[in-house]
């Protein structure tokens, strides 16, 4: 599991957000960009809000796709395209992020105002990157060539 790193030079963050983040060894989980679009391809209109919660359930989805949760989110990039939404993203993520992350660690965040999105009724954008936890190997058994070294295409000839 993640665990969140908070130097003592800078002191508390600001805000949902670790400072950073270790995260133990596994596989990564790089997510896309997602947007305030319900399933059925339509973005939820005019409400940055909506449009956040939105967008994390499509993050979550992803991630959960891949065998992760959202605890195993190790950072989010966010893009937003008018700066006086900024508190109604605040809002958002203080109403979905306890359900998410229940132990009041969060990931790291970076959060940019852009001029727009792809398509101009998209208020925001969230990126992920999750760590996957490493699986446990089933019955103790090594995956086929674990443990050999490589001989460059020749066999090693033993003497008798």
């Amino acid at each position: 599991m993640p665990r969140a790193v908070t130097p003592m030079a800078l002191g508390t963050p600001m805000g949902m957000y670790s400072h950073g983040m270790v995260a133990p060894g596994g596989e990564i989980v790089v997510v896309a960009g997602q947007v305030g679009m319900a399933p059925n391809g339509q973005a939820l209109q005019g409400d940055v809000v909506a449009q956040t919660k939105q967008a994390l359930a499509n993050v979550r989805a992803v991630v959960e796709a891949a065998g992760c949760t959202m605890r195993d989110v190790v950072r989010f990039q966010t893009f937003l395209t008018r700066p006086d939404d900024i508190p109604g993203f605040m809002k958002a993520r203080s109403e979905a992020f306890p359900g998410y992350f229940p132990d009041g660690v969060f990931p790291p965040n970076t959060l940019v105002v852009v001029s727009r999105l792809v398509r101009p009724e998209l208020l925001v954008e969230i990126e992920a990157m999750a760590v996957r936890p490493p699986r446990p190997a089933r019955g103790g058994r090594r995956p086929a060539g674990a443990g050999r070294r490589a001989t460059a295409g020749k066999r090693r000839r033993t003497r008798r």
